[in-house]
């Protein structure tokens, strides 16, 4: 593999940053440039204005254009690059993509040699990245829906706003016009494969509300929990961190080893990403309103690894969830234990991944764009372990 330690061009590691915010600025205006292709009502040709015109495109601006742009365009808690003075865009807060840390990997930095010959490729990515955008905000409105979650980001919902029946009709059509855009063919049967991965890891979360399926994680044994916990993670979760880099190296025509190796690092992120969201959900600092909600449901990793020392009684009586399962999981003598352990294990997945992926980088800039890019969350990981260490907030 073509790992830094190969290939190594020190020089300019400093502008990496400014780089990686010009490309994060680029798919913000490509982002803004879809929405309006999005909300922007088609010419009427050979129809003069009327009454009934104006009564149709108010309708379809709220029914439609209105929560397509507030799906797509939400910015709320989700900044990555604070804004810079003198950078690209340097007032607003951007985030970066691996979808574009792949095109830098494999196509060169600018004065490199390649990078120049690369337009079509670069098209390719700019289009493969606004779907990828795309389809996570579809993914949002959607999860949030069967969630009940009322607050996305710090801010009401798409379903609040707009209501249930609008809300999946955004989310649908935010997925169609997603895959259309990426137009290349090999991109898009990667983001529909992408599409059903996440499918059906949600499909297994939102099960874990029905009697049976407690029940029958209850009566299985640990290593069988903790297995069904990993399959729908990788799904549900490592999708998210798949799907950016898969879409990019199907444009770019990466080789199959490397693809293998950094299909294996996105699971990976996927794991560590989730367990850092089960345990945030007992540490008040990190969890903040969310916090203490996921006792509806038996997805929780911290859930699955406790449920061996519930009563038998409270086992097989069907009642471990809700208020039970809280009064159980909150006084366990373990729990303490078990969130530090299970911090720990997410900061060792995301450093296996990230090695991984360093391994098939090819210059020290091409490490160091994928550190800035993916630091936006791992640094959570590595705080939140130190928090547990020192008995904080748990």
């Amino acid at each position: 593999m073509p790992g830094v330690s190969k290939v190594s061009d020190g020089s300019g590691i400093s502008g990496v940053e400014d780089l990686v915010r010009s490309d994060a600025a680029l798919l913000e205006d490509d982002l803004a440039a879809f929405l309006a292709s999005l909300t922007t009502p088609p010419a009427r040709q050979g129809q003069g204005s009327s009454a009934t015109d104006s009564l149709y495109d108010a309708v379809l601006g709220r029914s439609l254009y209105a929560p397509v742009a507030d799906a797509v365009g939400s910015k709320v808690g989700q900044e990555a690059l604070a804004p810079a003075a003198g950078a690209p865009a340097g007032r607003a807060p951007l985030r970066p993509s691996m979808v574009f840390w792949a095109y830098r990997n494999y196509r060169g930095f600018p004065g490199e040699a390649g990078e120049e010959d690369s337009g079509a490729d670069l098209a390719a990515v700019r289009r493969a990245a606004v779907a990828v955008r795309v389809l996570l905000k579809a993914a949002v409105a959607l999860d949030d829906i069967q969630d009940g979650s009322g607050i996305r980001y710090g801010e009401p919902a798409l379903h609040v706003t707009h209501g249930i029946p609008l809300a999946l009709n955004t989310g649908s059509l935010l997925i169609t016009a997603a895959l259309e855009h990426a137009a290349e063919p090999a991109v898009v049967r990667s983001l529909l494969e992408s599409v059903r991965r996440g499918l059906t890891g949600q499909a297994v979360d939102v099960s874990t509300r029905t009697a049976l399926t407690r029940a029958e994680l209850v009566a299985a044994p640990l290593g069988e929990r903790i297995a069904f916990w990993e399959s729908m993670a990788a799904l549900k979760t490592g999708t998210l961190f798949w799907m950016p880099l898969d879409a990019a190296v199907a444009a770019l025509g990466v080789v199959e080893d490397e693809r293998r190796v950094l299909d294996e690092a996105m699971r990976d992120l996927g794991l560590a990403s989730q367990l850092f969201n089960d345990l945030t959900d007992f540490v008040p600092g990190y969890g903040g309103r969310q916090t203490h909600e996921d006792f509806g449901q038996l997805s929780n990793r911290v859930f699955l690894e406790l449920l061996d020392s519930a009563p038998a009684g409270l086992r097989s009586s069907g009642e471990l969830v809700g208020a039970r399962l809280k009064e159980f999981v909150l006084g366990h003598p373990d729990l303490g234990e078990t969130l530090l352990r299970l911090a720990a294990e997410a900061v060792e997945l995301k450093r296996s991944a990230m090695e991984a992926v360093r391994g098939v980088c090819r210059s020290e800039r091409s490490a160091r764009y994928f550190d800035v890019t993916i630091e936006r969350k791992g640094h959570l990981i590595d705080r939140l372990h130190a928090t547990l260490l020192k008995g904080e907030d748990a």
